[in-house]
């Protein structure tokens, strides 16, 4: 799977019906997890029915990943908006990550998460948010 980058929208509790809205614009295939799905939706203080994950793959090529903050987490218009990078090239992933985050602030080490899959975030130095995503063989 060759690496990709895309925006990643939060959402303040609406992921469910925004992601359907751009599936209804651009088209294409949308999948989604919930909190729920992974058993972590009341002990993070919100609901299982929650988005933990979302995305809209289109025939066109488009991207758009999505999810419903954190509970507690404050929404502003201009931090909702994240760059995501993912795929399976781990060392070109971890060079992504070793670059972006050197003079940044390390939100979520970059570490093996309860989906499977190795992830980041971090705020680079000229304060952007970007999620790293290294796909591992789920089996």
């Amino acid at each position: 799977m060759p690496s990709r980058l895309n925006p990643y929208i939060s959402f303040n509790g609406n992921a469910r019906q925004a992601m359907e809205f751009y599936k209804g614009v651009f088209g294409g295939t949308l999948t989604v997890n919930t909190y729920g799905d992974f058993g972590s939706g009341k002990e993070a203080g919100g609901s299982d029915d929650m988005i933990m994950h979302s995305m809209l793959e289109t025939d066109k090529g488009f991207t758009l990943m999505g999810a419903d903050n954190p509970p507690g987490s404050e929404i502003k218009p201009g931090n909702n908006i994240t760059v995501s990078v993912s795929g399976d090239e781990a060392d070109e992933l971890r060079g992504y990550w070793a670059k972006l985050s050197g003079d940044g602030t390390v939100t979520v080490p970059l570490e093996k998460q309860m989906w499977g899959d190795v992830f980041g975030m971090c705020t680079d130095r000229f304060g952007i948010t970007w999620m790293v995503n290294i796909v591992q063989p789920h089996g």
